[in-house]
This record gives C-alpha cells, sequence and structure tokens, in this order.
C-alpha cells in the first residue's frame, strides 16, 4: 500500500526506478521488442525487393530513392504529429492504432501498380511506423528500472534491426514463388494478427495512468499493479506539477532544456542520414557492384545482424559507462570503419565482413540516441521529447537515400558514397557526446 503523504512521482520511484524487474516488465519490454521487429520488416521490405520493383515498373535510381525518401518522410510525421498524442491518449492507444495503420497499408502495398501508389501507400506506413517507435520506447523506459532504463530502450530499437535482418531470410523463401508482391501481403497479414495481440496484452504505462489520470486510471492502475505483485492503491497519489508549460512540445524548447533538444534533434538528424542510406541501399549497392541478387540480400542480412549485436553491445556498455560517450565511441568508429570500406577493394568476402562491422558500430552508436532521449527528457514530456527527435532526425533520413540515388546517377561509385556518408555518422558522435547523460 502507498504512503498517503507520498507524491505519484515518490510511488513511481519505489515501485518501479528503485524496484525489482518482475514479470511484467519483462512482458511489456519483450512485446514491444517483437512490435518493432515487425515494423522493421516492415519498413525494410522495400529494400529487398528495390530492384524487382524498379524493373517491374522502369525506375531509375532517383525515382526508387523517392519511395524510400517518402516512406521515411511519413516516419518523420508520424514521430513529430502522432507520438506526442501518446503523451495525451496513453502509450498503449497510440501503439496499437499506429501498429493498425502500417499493417492495412503495408496490405495495401501488395497490390500497387505504381510509383504513385507506391509513394503514397509508403508514406502512410512510414506515419504509423514512427509514431509506434516513439511510444513503444517511452512505454520501456516507464516500465524499467533507472538502471537498466537505456538498455530496455535499446532491447526494444533492437527489434527494428532483427526484424529487417528477417525480410533477407523470409525474401529467400517468399520472393522465388509469390515474387516481391507476397513480401508485403506477409508484413501485412502478419501485422494485423499482431494488432490483436496488442490489444490484449500490452498495457498503459503506470507513469501515464498516475500522472495524467485518464478516465479509471485508478481501476486501471490497480489491474497492472496486481501483474507486478504489488498492494492496490486506495487513491491516486498527489500529482505534484512544476510548469504546465512542460506539457506543450514546444516546452521542449524552453531555456532549461533548449540547448539539450537542439542538440539531441542534430544528432540524429546527422546519424539518421546514415543509418537510413545504408539500411535502404546495401542490397541494391551490392549488386551494382558486380555482386548477385543473394549476395546483395546477405549484404543486408550481416548489416542488421551487426546492428543486433552492437545494439546489445551498447546496451551492456551503458550500465557500466556514461551512455553518450558510448554513443560518440560507436560511432566516431563506425565512421572510421565506413571510410575503410570506401578506400579497401570490393572483394565480395571483404565487402561481407566490414559490412558486419559497420552494422555493429553503426547500429550501436545510433540506437543509444533512442536511450539519450527516453532518459533527458521528464514523463510528462517524454513521448514528445522523444518523438520529436526521432521526427526532425528523420528528416536527414529522408534525405540520405534520395541523395545517395542521385550520387549514384551522377556517377558516384559505391566506395565514394560510403565515404561520404561516413562523415555525419562521424560527426553525430561528437555532437552527441554533449550531451552528458549518464
Amino acid at each position: 500500500m502507498a504512503d498517503a503523504t507520498q507524491t505519484a512521482e515518490e510511488y513511481l520511484a519505489e515501485v518501479v526506478d528503485t524496484g525489482r524487474i518482475g514479470r511484467q516488465q519483462i512482458l511489456v519490454v519483450a512485446l514491444c521488442m517483437l512490435f518493432n521487429a515487425l515494423d522493421g520488416f516492415d519498413i525494410s521490405a522495400m529494400s529487398v525487393v528495390a530492384s524487382v520493383v524498379a524493373q517491374e515498373l522502369e525506375l531509375s535510381p532517383e525515382r526508387l530513392g523517392w519511395i524510400f525518401s517518402f516512406a521515411l518522410a511519413g516516419m518523420m510525421a508520424g514521430a513529430m504529429l502522432l507520438a506526442p498524442l501518446a503523451d495525451l491518449w496513453g502509450r498503449r492507444t497510440v501503439t496499437i492504432a499506429s501498429m493498425a495503420l502500417v499493417g492495412v497499408s503495408i496490405l495495401a502495398t501488395a497490390r500497387a501498380d505504381s510509383l504513385t501508389e507506391f509513394i503514397a501507400l509508403r508514406f502512410l506506413s512510414g506515419i504509423g511506423a514512427g509514431a509506434m517507435l516513439a511510444s513503444q520506447a517511452a512505454l520501456a523506459a516507464e516500465y524499467s528500472p533507472a538502471k537498466y532504463r537505456a538498455a530496455a530502450v535499446a532491447l526494444v530499437t533492437s527489434g527494428y534491426p532483427l526484424g529487417a535482418m528477417m525480410t533477407s531470410v523470409v525474401g529467400g523463401f517468399v520472393i522465388p514463388d509469390f515474387g516481391w508482391r507476397g513480401m508485403f501481403f506477409v508484413g501485412g497479414v502478419t501485422t494485423i494478427a499482431m494488432v490483436v495481440l496488442a490489444f490484449l496484452l500490452l498495457p498503459e504505462s503506470l507513469k501515464y495512468l498516475l500522472e495524467r489520470r485518464p478516465a479509471k486510471a485508478l481501476e486501471r492502475a490497480n489491474g497492472i499493479l496486481r501483474k507486478m505483485g504489488r498492494d492496490a492503491l486506495a487513491v491516486l497519489p498527489e500529482v505534484v506539477r512544476a510548469d504546465d508549460e512542460g506539457t506543450s512540445r514546444f516546452g521542449l524548447l524552453e531555456p532549461g532544456l533548449r540547448v539539450k533538444t537542439l542538440t539531441l534533434w542534430t544528432a540524429f538528424l546527422l546519424t539518421f542520414s546514415t543509418l537510413y542510406f545504408l539500411m535502404s541501399w546495401i542490397p541494391a549497392l551490392v549488386e551494382g557492384a558486380g555482386q548477385t541478387t543473394e549476395a546483395g540480400r546477405d549484404a543486408f542480412f550481416l548489416f542488421n545482424v551487426g546492428g543486433v549485436v552492437g545494439i546489445y553491445l551498447m546496451s551492456f556498455a551503458s550500465t557500466r559507462w556514461k551512455l553518450t560517450n558510448v554513443v560518440c565511441v560507436l560511432s566516431l568508429a563506425a565512421g572510421a570503419a565506413m571510410a575503410i570500406f570506401a578506400w579497401l577493394p570490393t572483394e565480395l568476402a571483404l565487402m561481407m565482413v566490414l559490412i558486419l562491422v559497420i552494422g555493429i558500430l553503426q547500429q550501436g552508436g545510433f540506437t543509444g540516441l533512442y536511450s539519450t532521449a527516453a532518459k533527458l527528457y521528464p514523463t510528462e514530456q517524454r513521448s514528445t521529447g522523444v518523438g520529436w527527435a526521432i521526427g526532425l532526425g528523420r528528416f536527414g533520413a529522408v534525405v540520405g537515400p534520395a541523395v545517395a540515388g542521385y550520387l549514384l546517377a551522377a556517377g558516384f561509385t559505391i566506395s565514394g558514397v560510403f565515404f561520404f556518408f561516413a562523415v555525419p555518422m562521424a560527426i553525430g558522435g561528437l555532437v552527441a557526446y554533449r550531451l552528458h547523460v549518464e
């Protein structure tokens, strides 16, 4: 039973921040990780089928880049415009609605027959994915003890490269028999099935219920507390708010947070441009270097295997060293690895090893920014803060694949494009270092 004099913040510190990790908390992190993996599969499916779609629709490299970029523009819009609604309507509600949007739009993509349809449907899928990722990062953070919060957010975020990695595996089975449309059909049907799972098992954020107090907040909070092995509350703890302005997205730019917010946005923008250049173009670039379609899928698989390893490496390191120091070191090392890739000859075995290493370093450093954002903002601003950081950062994700398309059309080699994108990755790590988040 909570002490009657405790505030909501003090009660949550006792139950979550310094409490044990129970089955309910593990379930939340596991579900968010699973849903994010599905998200990664859905968004990355285009990378695996890009060359086939380009042939069928007779698309030039720059037009293929538009398809990648519009999906990412949708993710930017979703993170900035829909994710903040999770601070008003709840993390669970926005996650489920966003997942439903992704599922329906991915399923519709299986029937797309023109560039215009592809662009519109990928944009809608991106909107849902962007909102979902920010909401899930906030939910995982709010169910995790303070010591393991960065690790929990990293685990959830690792779902994305896990799902992206599976596109290569599933593609090997689906594409030969069902073509590129089969990939989107599988992704859409599975995503819609996961909406039902989320509705049945995913709880609302306890912090949101106690501090925002929606309808039936006490009843819903007690249901969660029982699953966590805690006594029920007789009344909701008192909520102490220092400043109502903090609940506004523009509160992110108030004097106390302005420099940190702008620094975070810059780091996200720079590293996003490199990540989504790699996520979008690796298969096509490997094929363009004279390798087979299967080699392109293998390279994409290895990049995302490296991403999963890198995220777990970052997660482990963040429990022992300062979070933004870890982000900086991994990002600088990623930039160096990309520069080495650009200088060395394009022999297949060497390419594959370097792509694996780049995946480990680049995605490990990048994912640390999600944990940084989740720890930087208080509860009432967390989804808004994470969403706007991801959203504005995704401007770099939108620009990255499109710029790569134009560089290739202008005659740049695979080595030249890799060297070009090594620069923002390294600078992004140096910018993140300035946030000094533990």
